[in-house]
């Protein structure tokens, strides 16, 4: 059953070949949004990792210090230190635009120089002092080079390429006092403190812990991930759908071969088994293919989605799934033939 699965596949190879390129294209698509979507879930955790803090002590009733603009008195960094946080520093997280060749939006990440949230880098080094900062892809700025908020001038001193957020904005480190002086107009104030260690907090102050801050983080995307899976729902039932159609083509078209083979007494599982082979070939094909159309689509979108392994090999258990769903469509018209066709009979 095998070989006589092989020969039909090989008669009907421009088919074949038809339904490989558009399930592919299909497959690649699905491929480049699930790697959206887990760079998107990624956002979160990367950048909180970059503060390496504990936790993080913030005005009464915000939700976190990445999603909100309530501030509180940096000094109160000095005051968790003294109430047991073996390290605290005070830090400002904001949104801008800057000038750097082109205009464009970014996030702003305002640190203690040598404390909690010193960026790590790539390229380059950390600021050492005010007026230096260090900038993430895809801004075009060389090491050396100048950014301009308003009328304030800064030199790049170094580049980081992965802590970028809010849909792959790039960011922008520099010294508090810096980001003072742009947000607060240089008063002592701070989106929240960043501690290592468990202070006590006063009562008009919360403590959100590292994986409160990346839920809240997760929280303003939700949408579009929900977006992003029915999308790719969408994506997966157009594959069965091609995939089955194909399949049922063949199996109306060899519908007096099935005959002869149930009056040869051959078993219905047989039958099917190679229809099931077909489909799912067809699939895994597809699903090869796909990963190379999937690197070519993710270049061409503005967001920094990187194909991983863990995509890879769920579009590929995806795919053969698919493969084996779609041939149910045909296995019904299989059982359905009469042996009496392979003698001429109606």
């Amino acid at each position: 059953m095998w070989m006589i699965s092989a020969r039909d596949l090989q008669f009907r190879l421009r088919r074949f070949v038809i339904a490989v390129a558009v399930t592919a294209i299909v497959f690649g698509m699905a491929l480049a949004f699930d790697s959206i979507k887990r760079a998107l879930q990624a956002e979160g955790p990367r950048i909180v990792a970059v503060f390496d803090a504990d936790g993080w002590v913030v005005a009464k009733g915000v939700s976190g210090p990445f999603t909100t603009a309530q501030v509180v008195p940096a000094d109160l960094a000095e005051e968790l230190v003294a109430s047991g946080a073996t390290k605290a520093d005070p830090v400002v997280v904001g949104r801008s635009t800057a000038d750097a060749n082109e205009r464009l939006d970014v996030n702003v990440i305002g640190f203690r120089l040598g404390g909690l949230g010193s960026p790590p880098v790539d390229e380059g080094r950390v600021p050492r002092a005010r007026g230096e900062v260090v900038v993430t892809n895809p801004m075009d700025v060389e090491i050396g080079g100048r950014i301009r908020f308003g009328t304030e001038t800064f030199r790049v001193v170094g580049r980081n390429h992965s802590a970028r957020y809010n849909f792959g904005d790039p960011t922008v480190f520099l010294a508090l006092r810096d980001a003072q002086a742009l947000a607060y107009g240089g008063r002592p104030l701070a989106t929240a403190i960043a501690v290592k260690g468990s202070p006590e907090v006063p009562g008009e102050l919360d403590f959100l812990t590292n994986v409160q801050v990346e839920d809240d983080m997760r929280r303003p995307i939700e949408g579009g991930i929900s977006t992003i899976n029915f999308t790719s729902l969408l994506l997966w039932l157009i594959a069965v759908g091609i995939i089955g159609s194909i399949i049922y083509l063949t199996a109306l078209e060899r519908t007096r071969d099935f005959a002869v083979f149930k009056a040869t007494g051959m078993p219905m599982r047989t039958i099917a088994g190679g229809l099931v082979a077909q489909a799912v070939l067809l699939a895994a094909i597809a699903a090869i293919v796909a990963i190379g159309l999937a690197h070519l689509i993710v270049l061409g979108i503005p967001f920094p989605a990187e194909i991983a392994a863990p995509s890879i090999t769920q579009m590929v258990v995806i795919a053969l799934v698919v493969g084996v769903v779609a041939s149910l469509t045909s296995l019904r018209r299989v059982r359905k033939t009469d042996p009496a066709l392979a003698f001429g009979g109606a």
